[in-house]
């Protein structure tokens, strides 16, 4: 007895009886993967032999079958899935009874809530659909007979595969196209957080069309971990339709969870990390198909011309053109390849040496060069010779192309041979918004980044292989900048640096974010910030080093992590560091002048005692790669001095859509009309428009009025607007984390605060902080993607920085009323 036997024993084959054995079969946890998906289709398809079956005979029709196509015909059917059918005919019997026979069908299929694709046609009509629609064509490759006519499907097709390997020169480019396209639109599959399993480049419709290729005898991808690939990508659709009952094939976040523990693995990290493997695995072997599918087409086009040349007896088939492109490696036919003369097996050096030659020619590998080498290279000895050092760095500096080269290393395992401590970073997901690809790839690109930067450091090579070390340590536990250092500075060593390039490459690491840290969050005008980073950076060799990389990561994380804001901060501290580590000590710095803008505010404010304000739009500058970027809106504030004004303002600000990018406060005595001083504070900050327009200075200033006489409830139209906004499903943020920076300043305490990104944040730490009845000096605001870290320098009503103690409630304070 079969399995479908077993679970239909003693059922009827109606409706009713099938989606008992169809219900038994998905929650019997020992069936799952292939298995079940087998038992799936064979028992549909013993359920649809008994309704054509009977339709049939009801309906007196001969010369028909019932036709799977698609997923269906593959026998791949995920617990959701549509039926995709066929009801082919010889089209002998009158239509009427075939339509009938459909409706025996399709009615059943649709009384249980099941989604169905169906159609009915002769061959003839089939055959002419499918020329005209390539997705009918794709579908009938995979055409298997479900019950019926035999011969007709048979015949069907022989004729469909006739067809599409006739047609292929037209058909696979037209398939490619639609491949990219929806590359575009799907995004990969790879990197994607709530990645489409089977819309998204190197999902489940890259393996199919590569099915598709390999039929047309044009071309045939690589096999190796290909059908291991589709089974996981699979398995995780099986377990995606049983967790939500539904018919999806996007993996989204507040699913990842079950999905993961359906499937036996430890986290949604590690479901993603294995789904981002297998998807891997599909573009690479999607690269190499069509990049073969175009030579083998380019090759038949121009092989009638060659014929007309050799007519006459002059030769035979000329053999590729080989150019010479470093020792052993030669080019051919767009590829590179080894010379007829390498010796892999006494060359340990040559796989670099490949890798770096087609790289910068800027071409990709050949997929048998790549096996040949994995499989015959001696490994290379401990620390590497210079020579293999230099072409790493060859590599890592050729730019854009260095990608493809590198995924095709990685896809024969070759990377994590090379560089052992890989492994832990290949294919691992980043849940940062912010990031765009995975750390592996992350970090590839950043060297990518770095490539354009060289001309501006002494050493290159180090800025290189600290822009793919840098965040090495994602792949252990704790802080991956201090993992990393460690990790780094045994591959540094490993690759064959010296130690002063070592302790430099590793330093590098170590503080790959403090740059970026300390201009967006930190007090540039305190001299305590500034030797911080010199003591932390040590010379102006690597602080030039690390000015460089700090560009290349954020390049390389996404279009939120870099500005041209973001780019005159970093720049302002690293001049401001390299003086101190010129010898040039920062000095205590004056209270710095108003500017006459806010002068001229101060003396409005003072004269009417009512805030007065000014929005500035600041010029366009050009960004790192020559477009035009605006730095961002500056409003200045003046008002007499009284508490509550941070919280007022941010919470205007808040209300009318700006984004707070940073701000400073500070107060100034300004002589009145009688002669006496009065205390006026004034605010600068860089604010930008969430969308739309700025509003007009004169609506923030009234608000501004309201919200410090008390009459504009700030709290309750903040909470009226979040009420308003459609909840989001997603998997739910940390809780805000609020503490005292150690030896932050010497002139004030620096609260910092981690928080999800929201409306009105700043306004709720605002009143915290007032709540705390501590003064804000200034505050530095930082925002990327759902993250804001903002940083509060704060005094005591004294102007001294905080006792230990003290500091310390505070931040719980704060982080209570954030929570």
């Amino acid at each position: 007895m079969t399995s479908t036997e077993a679970i239909t024993d003693s059922e009827d084959s109606g409706p009713s009886g099938y989606a008992a054995a169809r219900l038994r079969l998905l929650q019997q946890e020992a069936r799952s993967g292939p298995p079940r998906r087998a038992s799936l289709a064979r028992l549909t398809d013993d359920w649809l032999t008994g309704l054509f079956t009977s339709a049939a005979e009801r309906a007196g029709v001969r010369g028909a079958a019932l036709v799977a196509v698609g997923g269906y015909g593959r026998g791949e059917l995920s617990p959701r899935s549509d039926l995709d059918l066929l009801l082919l005919h010889d089209g002998t019997a009158d239509p009427a009874a075939i339509s009938a026979l459909a409706d025996g069908i399709w009615y059943p299929v649709w009384d249980l809530g099941l989604a169905l694709d169906h159609s009915v046609r002769t061959p003839g009509e089939a055959r002419r659909t499918a020329g005209e629609d390539l997705k009918v064509q794709l579908g009938l490759l995979d055409a298997r007979p479900v019950t019926g006519d035999l011969g007709l499907v048979a015949s069907l097709r022989t004729a469909i595969l006739a067809d599409w390997r006739n047609q292929a020169p037209k058909r696979l480019p037209a398939l490619h196209e639609l491949c990219q396209e929806r590359a575009e639109r799907m995004g990969e599959l790879q990197f994607l957080l709530e990645p489409d399993l089977k819309e998204a480049r190197g999902g489940l419709r890259d393996a199919t069309a590569l099915r598709a290729v390999a039929a047309s005898w044009v071309a045939d991808a690589p096999r190796e971990g290909l059908n291991e690939a589709r089974r996981t990508l699979l398995d995780a659709r099986d377990a995606l339709h049983l967790t939500t009952g539904r018919a999806t094939d996007r993996l989204a976040l507040q699913e990842q969870d079950q999905v993961a523990e359906a499937l036996g693995l430890m986290d949604a990290d590690a479901l993603l990390r294995q789904v981002y493997e297998a998807a891997r695995t599909v573009s690479y072997a999607t690269d190499v198909t069509w990049r073969e599918v175009n030579r083998v087409l380019r090759a038949r086009s121009v092989r009638p011309k060659l014929r007309a040349m050799l007519s006459g007896g002059l030769g035979s088939k000329a053999a590729p053109e080989r150019a010479p492109l470093a020792d052993g490696v030669v080019e051919a036919d767009g590829e590179v390849v080894l010379a007829r003369a390498a010796r892999p097996d006494r060359d340990p050096v040559l796989t670099l040496r490949a890798a770096a030659a087609a790289a910068e020619a800027g071409l990709p590998l050949s997929r048998h060069l790549v096996r040949h080498l994995a499989t015959t290279v001696r490994p290379l000895p401990v620390p590497w010779p210079p020579e293999a050092r230099e072409e790493l760095v060859t590599l890592l500096g050729a730019g854009e192309s260095t990608v493809g080269v590198w995924e095709a290393l990685e896809a024969e395992g070759i990377i994590t041979r090379l560089l052992p401590d890989w492994e832990r970073v290949h294919c691992r997901p980043q849940r940062n918004p912010v990031h765009t690809w995975t750390v592996d790839r992350h970090l590839v690109e950043t060297a990518v980044r770095a490539s354009s930067l060289t001309r501006r450091v002494h050493r290159p090579d180090l800025l290189l292989v600290a822009a793919l070390l840098h965040d090495i340590g994602k792949g252990w536990p704790g802080d991956h900048s201090v993992a990393g250092e460690v990790i780094a500075r045994d591959m540094a060593a490993r690759i064959g640096f010296d130690r002063h390039d070592v302790g430099v490459i590793a330093t590098l690491v170590r503080h790959h974010l403090l740059l970026v840290e300390t201009a967006t969050r930190r007090d540039l005008d305190d001299p305590a910030t500034v030797r911080s980073v010199a003591e932390a950076v040590s010379s102006g060799s690597t602080l030039e080093l690390l000015h460089a990389l700090t560009e290349a990561d954020a390049l390389a994380t996404g279009p939120a992590a870099w500005s041209t804001w973001r780019a005159s901060l970093v720049a302002d501290l690293v001049k401001r560091v390299a003086a101190v580590l010129a010898g040039e000590a920062p000095e205590e710095p004056e209270e710095a002048a108003p500017s006459a803008e806010h002068e001229r505010l101060a003396i409005e404010a003072l004269r009417t005692g009512e805030p007065a304000l000014a929005l500035h739009t600041q010029p366009e500058e050009p960004a790192g790669d020559g477009e035009v970027e605006p730095v961002g809106v500056e409003l200045l504030i003046a008002l007499p001095d009284r508490p509550g004004v941070l919280p007022a303002a941010a919470g205007v600000l808040a209300l009318h859509r700006l984004t707070v990018r940073a701000a400073d406060l500070r107060a100034v005595e300004l002589p009145n009309e009688v002669g006496e001083t009065a205390d006026l504070l004034l605010l600068s900050w860089r604010v930008a428009a969430e969308y739309g327009s700025l509003p007009q200075a004169g609506r923030l200033r009234a608000d501004l009025v309201r919200a410090l006489d008390g009459s504009l409830d700030i709290r309750a139209r903040l909470a009226e607007r979040e009420a308003a906004y459609p909840r989001r499903r997603g998997v739910k943020a940390p809780p805000p984390r609020v503490t005292v920076a150690a030896a932050g300043s010497r002139r004030a305490t620096v609260i910092e605060v981690r928080a999800q990104d929201a409306p009105g944040l700043l306004h709720r730490i605002g009143n915290a902080l007032e709540g705390c009845a501590v003064r804000v000096r200034s505050a530095h605001v930082s925002t990327l993607g759902a993250n804001a870290v903002d940083a509060f320098y704060v005094t005591g009503t004294d102007g001294e920085p905080l006792p230990d103690i003290r500091a310390a409630e505070v931040a719980r304070e704060v982080e209570k009323a954030l929570g």
